[in-house]
């Protein structure tokens, strides 16, 4: 039975999805793009818009699970405080239409897919275009998105479980 995935690179300035679908250990491209709200408009147009897109996505695909990639905290607080209400959107997004959403960090993402967890960008990219032949992401965003999808698919299983847990807490 096919699974499908979405991975979400989660910015304010672009976000990236990328879905793909898992048959046993085989993983296939369905579709990637970038969410780039209008920079000219207020942050709280931009996250509608971000809000907005991201749940088109979701309609149209109809993924079965999520994965998000956490937030890094960088040197300026202002970008870090951005970048968190991005994620904050990109998080509910999937969860308002249903669907589990696990979380990876960026080390394991690309650990997961080039064996390092300071694989550069290029690297990841690259290996993005072996492990789903055809794929050709039109941004690093979608590219990085497509790879939080694999890593997913690699992991989900504990990650599943632990989310499930916890959306049922939150549900009781």
């Amino acid at each position: 039975m096919d699974l499908r995935l979405i991975g979400i690179d989660p910015g304010l300035r672009c976000t990236g999805w990328g879905i793909i679908e898992l048959d046993g250990n085989r993983l296939s491209h369905i579709a990637s793009g970038a969410i780039k709200p209008s920079s000219a408009d207020p942050l709280p147009v931009r996250l509608t818009q971000l809000f907005d897109r991201l749940c088109e996505v979701i309609a149209s695909y109809c993924p079965s699970e999520a994965a998000v990639e956490e937030t890094f905290v960088n040197k300026n607080p202002s970008s870090t405080l951005k970048l968190g209400q991005a994620r904050g959107v990109v998080l509910l997004a999937p969860a308002k239409s249903g669907v589990p959403v696990a979380e990876y960090a960026a080390n394991l993402v690309k650990k997961s897919l080039v064996g390092t967890g300071h694989a550069s960008k290029l690297q990841v990219q690259t290996m993005v275009q072996i492990l789903l032949p055809g794929s050709k992401p039109e941004t690093t965003d979608a590219s990085d998105a497509l790879a939080i999808a694999i890593c997913h698919a690699h992991h989900r299983q504990f990650a599943t479980k632990a989310t499930s847990a916890h959306m049922e807490r939150i549900e009781v």
